[in-house]
């Protein structure tokens, strides 16, 4: 334990030290400094909370459906939601199904030990990879009851190492791993890890839960009417970065009977230039929109975020972007929609992206010739298109109900 420790004080010393010159970390560090505070002024001495921890956003969409579904069963429970990562609590801050949102302290003994004192848990629940020695220790040695949802484990994980003895003792002290798929109950297992279930991935249910209430959007509706009437099909490119409008542009500017809604994931000024820079066919910003005008685009860039999971909806093709980066963005908000879905080629990681190929409802691309064979597939064969749409939301919908399994192994 000297060297987890080690690596936790030194990973803490360099937040701190890049922190006047990194954004990331500024804002990691002014958190952690208003994490006792806020606790000491909110917390309710006298009531057990049930404590959720996501790394990020991406964690938080998959512990959220559980979330909601513990205030609905129980309207007077008390939920403690923490972040390990500025991108997760810069967004979700005011989170209202929470009664408390803050940063996690580093895992280091002396925060553990002042951070539990300050909040009586009921239940501690983390999310996904979230395994921080300390505090699980911690929780373990006073008997609250740990789980872990929506995980997924791989060979390359310190547990299925010769060297992870620790690690390995750790997972004993949930009372319940659950994981999304056969693959991590059977890795769990090798190394005589019994306390796991499989319940699936908790974001199929949160995608169909945010198709049942998409938004209603009237410039992207009058978007897509007018595609309509011309017989055009709605291309929507979402989360994409320059790489992947490298491709997804050209074949835009070349083939009339497309018109393209593309939401990049970055939307500074000089990214949305960049895009503009490219287009050689009539364009609009979504800000800079008004439902009577669209008729005179073909090209509609989405500059504010939390609109893309509605957008979706009024595609017959989606591309989610990142696959020729670090990974892919989320492919279920698009699939849920009955539409085939394309990426790039990191996708290696994603379950969902790999199931959904074998289902047949995704396609991944590796250049711009691969893009342009498979959308001029679609475009020529309208029955290869609705049924690669057929195949992407079956797979979604059968996957479904795993809140309810999770709940069941949460004792809610």
């Amino acid at each position: 334990m000297f060297l987890y420790n080690l690596s936790i004080y030194l990973y803490a010393f360099v937040v701190r030290i890049i922190s006047p010159f990194h954004k990331k970390a500024r804002k990691m560090i002014i958190g952690h400094k208003q994490t006792y505070k806020i606790l000491k002024e909110k917390v309710d001495p006298n009531t057990k909370y049930i404590w959720f921890h996501a790394a990020s956003l991406g964690e938080f969409e998959q512990g959220r459906p559980i979330i909601e579904e513990i205030r609905r069963k129980q309207p007077e429970a008390k939920i403690l939601l923490t972040f390990f990562s500025p991108s997760g609590y810069e967004v979700r801050k005011d989170y209202p199904v929470a009664d408390i949102v803050c940063y996690l302290p580093f895992d280091k003994k002396r925060n553990v030990k002042k951070f539990l004192k300050l909040v009586q848990i009921e239940k501690a629940i983390f999310i996904k990879y979230e395994f921080w020695y300390n505090f699980v220790n911690n929780l373990h040695k006073r008997n609250i009851p740990i789980y872990m949802v929506s995980a997924i484990f791989r060979p390359s994980q310190i547990f299925f190492k010769w060297y992870g003895g620790t690690m390995r003792k750790l997972l004993k002290y949930y009372k319940c791993i659950c994981v999304q798929d056969n693959n991590s109950e059977q890795l769990l297992r090798s190394i005589s890890i019994t306390n796991v279930k499989v319940c699936g991935d908790t974001r199929f249910d949160r995608v169909l839960d945010i198709r049942s209430q998409a938004k209603q959007l009237n410039i992207v509706e009058s978007f897509a009417r007018k595609a309509q009437t011309e017989n055009e099909k709605i291309f929507v490119a979402g989360s994409t970065w320059p790489k992947d409008e490298d491709i997804v542009i050209p074949y835009f500017n070349i083939t009339t009977d497309v018109k393209l809604i593309i939401a990049p994931h970055e939307i500074d000024e000089a990214h949305l230039k960049y895009i503009e820079s490219n287009l050689q066919r009539p364009h609009i910003r979504y800000s800079q929109a008004i439902p009577e005008m669209m008729a005179d685009y073909d090209c509609l860039i989405i500059d504010s975020f939390g609109l893309l999971s509605s957008i979706y909806r009024y595609g017959q093709v989606a591309y989610v972007g990142g696959g020729f980066g670090v990974g892919i963005h989320n492919v279920l908000e698009a699939a849920v929609y009955n539409i085939p879905v394309i990426f790039g080629p990191n996708f290696k990681k994603f379950r969902e992206a790999q199931q959904l190929m074998e289902q047949g409802g995704g396609y991944s691309i590796s250049d711009y010739q691969s893009f342009r064979g498979l959308m001029d597939e679609f475009l020529q064969y309208e029955n290869t298109l609705s049924a690669a749409g057929k195949h992407a939301g079956d797979y979604v919908k059968s996957n479904a109900g795993v809140v309810d399994r999770v709940m069941q192994e949460l004792k809610f």
